[in-house]
Order: C-alpha cells, then structure tokens, then sequence
C-alpha cells in the first residue's frame, strides 16, 4: 500500500511538473508586455521599467521560469538583494525562513500564484479561492444528478432491452451527448428562464450567492443552481445511461448471474446484490473525468447564466489577458484531475477485490 501511494505521488509530481512547464511555455509565448497588461493605458516608461524589475519580466525566459517553479514551490529560495526578484521582499506575503545561506534565504510557504494583472494586485490565490467553491457546488450538483438518474435509467434500460422503453431513452441519451453545453444553457435559460418564468420562477442568469435588495448583504438562492446544474449534467448523464446499460447486460451474461438464476433468486435481488457493483467500472472511470472536466467544461454554462464561478473568471481573465489568473485556474484544475485518479484508483478496489493495490 504505502509503495503504491509512493510511485503515485511520483507520477503525480511528474505530471504535475509537465502540466507546469506546458503553462508557462503556452502563456510566455503569447504576444504583448505583462508589465503594461498590469499597469493598463496609463503608465510611463519609468512605471513599465519599475514593474519588469520588480517581477522578473526583465529577465531571460529560462530565468523567469525558473523564478516561476520557485514561486510555486512550498520551499522556495530567494536573493537576500532587495533589488532582486523575491517572494519574501513582499512584506503583506507570508513565509517562515528556515535559514539563510549566503545571500540566499530558504523559505516555507504555500505556493504562489502570483497577481492578478487586472485586480489591483490581487493575488490569484484568492480569486481563485473565491471562485472555486461556486465552481465545487455546480460540479457536485451536476454530477449527482447524473449519477443517479444515470444509473437509473441505464438499468431501466438494460432490464426492458429492444422495448419502445428503452429505444426512447437511448434517443434522449444520444441527443444530450450531442447537443453542446453553451446551446443547451442558452435554450433552457430562454425556456425556463424566460418563457416560463411564471410558472417555474427561474432566472434567466444569477449566481449562488447574491445582495439583498438593499445592497447590504450577501444571501444564498438555491433556485438559481437549479438549470445550469441540469444543463451540466446533461452530457454526463448521457454517458453514464450508455455506460451503465452496456455493463450490465454484459455482466448479466456471465456465469455467475446464471448460477444465481439457477438457486432461484428474483431478478431484483439478483441485479441489487450482485450486478450492479460489477457493473459499476465503466461507470465510476466516467464519473471520475467528467466531475474532473467539469471544473474545466463549467466556462461557457457558467458565463451564459452569470455564475460566478471559476469557470466565469476563465472567460473574463481571457478577455483582459489576466496571464496568471488563467495560469492559475489552469494549474489547480490540473492538480484537480490528479487528485481525482488517484481516488478512482482506490474506489476501484472497492467495487472490484480482484484489482489489488501493488
């Protein structure tokens, strides 16, 4: 077990180190000066000059990349030059120095993210921390009502195979894999938001949480969850109907469903107690990346029914250039899928004894 967790974090720290190179290669290539994305319009030459000094934009790639890795490292070193580049010459950023080794401090911190270039200085770990738990509910919403009609009807499906039953719900299982995310949030913002408002009391757009009608407080709405839940999970819950009727007939094919035939148990009990946990492979590997893709998949939902959620903030860093924003958001969901797998790996133990742990 340990050895399995040891090679695991191995793998992840590899990806992760990869993912993190792929970032900085893709955003440091992009055309225009990141010191006058920061300071807008107004600046002198002497402001420009001021901001590349001060954050390494003044220096070859290969240094500023490696400025990059130290930043996002939890320990990290630093020149003791004041004049230098340095995370810890920013007094309102916390760090424990262990030691100091010449003209070189060696510090512990929580990883760094940087500033935002378009909010003031505001480092991205906060915009991110305020964005992604919106992003979290929206994602777990939309999973579980995936997972579980999914599965429902998958099994509907598999136990009444070739009937009119099943054939409609294969049709409606092959629209909503077809049917793109932003066309589905558009229609059933129009349709529910909007033509039948009356009746279902749904906006058209609003997030999680928003201001009373005085501006004075922050209050939570439920009902704004409601569509673009729905409209996330669509895809997903097509996926898991396929899934989940394709494994089971497979599974219900196998000697062991006969033999339990053959003792006399009902075809309930045999589907409760012994096909379903074999079926259920397929159906947790698709589970596991769609939850993952849709921290990620969440943009174009979250921007047409104005969720704030990370999603959103892709789109407006995007639209600004807000680099280490996007970077950011890029790199946690990245950290995301791996954490993920690793999980797949072990629930599959669970649900099948014969994959073992090595």
């Amino acid at each position: 077990m340990i050895s399995y967790f040891l090679n695991k974090l191995f793998y992840a720290l590899l990806t992760l180190f990869g993912v993190i190179t792929v970032i900085f290669l893709l955003f440091n290539v992009l055309p225009g000066d990141p010191a006058k994305m920061m300071l807008g319009q107004n600046q002198s030459a002497e402001q420009v000059e001021a901001v590349r000094k001060k954050y390494g934009f003044d220096k070859p790639k290969i240094t500023q990349y490696f400025y990059y890795l130290n930043d996002l490292s939890p320990v990290s070193f630093h020149n003791t030059d004041s004049e230098s580049y340095t995370y810890l010459r920013k007094g309102k950023y916390s760090a424990s120095k262990l030691v100091t080794i010449g003209q070189t401090d060696i510090a512990l911190k929580f990883p760094y993210l940087r500033e935002s270039f378009t909010k003031q200085g505001k480092k991205v770990s906060e915009v991110i921390g305020e964005t992604l738990p919106n992003t979290f509910v929206l994602a777990v919403s939309a999973i579980l009502i995936a997972i579980t009609l999914g599965i429902i009807f998958g099994i509907i499906s598999a136990i009444y195979k070739n009937t009119w039953l099943d054939k409609c719900i294969q049709i409606v299982s092959t629209v909503g894999m077809s049917v793109p995310s932003f066309f589905s949030a558009i229609l059933f913002a129009w349709v529910f938001g909007f033509l039948l408002h009356e009746f279902t009391n749904l906006e058209m757009t609003g997030s999680l949480y928003e201001l009373d009608d005085y501006g004075e407080s922050m209050h939570i709405k439920w009902k704004n969850l409601i569509l673009p839940a729905i409209v996330l999970g669509i895809r997903p819950l097509a996926v898991v109907i396929q899934l989940m009727r394709n494994s089971l007939l497979e599974v219900m094919n196998q000697d062991y469903i006969r033999t339990a035939r053959a003792k006399g148990l009902s075809e309930f009990q045999i589907i409760k107690s012994h096909a379903i946990k074999n079926a259920m492979n397929p159906v947790v590997t698709a589970i596991s990346g769609w939850f993952a893709s849709m921290l990620a998949g969440a943009v174009f939902v979250e921007y047409i029914f104005g969720w704030n959620g990370l999603g959103k903030e892709i789109v407006n860093a995007l639209n600004m250039l807000d680099l280490p924003v996007i970077m950011g958001a890029v790199l946690i969901i990245a950290i995301i899928f791996i954490i993920i797998n690793i999980f797949v790996d072990i629930i599959y133990t669970w649900l099948d004894p014969k994959v073992n742990l090595i």
